[in-house]
């Protein structure tokens, strides 16, 4: 049975990308060059969270966005063999478009 984690409040499940390699000519990357993942791809968002007020802030990403994560930070998951990362909505750099 599958199972599917739906993140809480302004919380963001996220894949960290992994990164290449070779580069596309075939030539073998430096670990180096490979080692930092500070990309990832947003897997699920909670509903966001409320103001003092009450009123429901929305997070600022949506599934199958690509984003730049911090160096440190979220929580490490393990779900059906994969591991993911719960980010909160504040902690994410930004949007990688293109």
């Amino acid at each position: 049975m599958a199972r599917r984690l739906i993140p809480l409040l302004d919380r963001v499940l996220i894949e960290k990308v992994t990164p290449p390699t070779k580069s596309l000519g075939g030539v073998l990357l430096p670990e180096s060059a490979t080692s930092k993942v500070n990309e990832g791809k947003v897997i699920a968002v909670g509903p966001g969270r409320r103001s003092q007020s009450g009123e429901l802030i929305p997070v600022s990403v949506k599934e199958g966005d690509r984003v730049m994560l911090p160096e440190y930070g979220g929580m490490q998951v393990k779900l059906e063999g994969k591991e993911l990362n719960i980010f909160r909505d504040e902690e994410l750099i930004g949007i990688l478009t293109g």
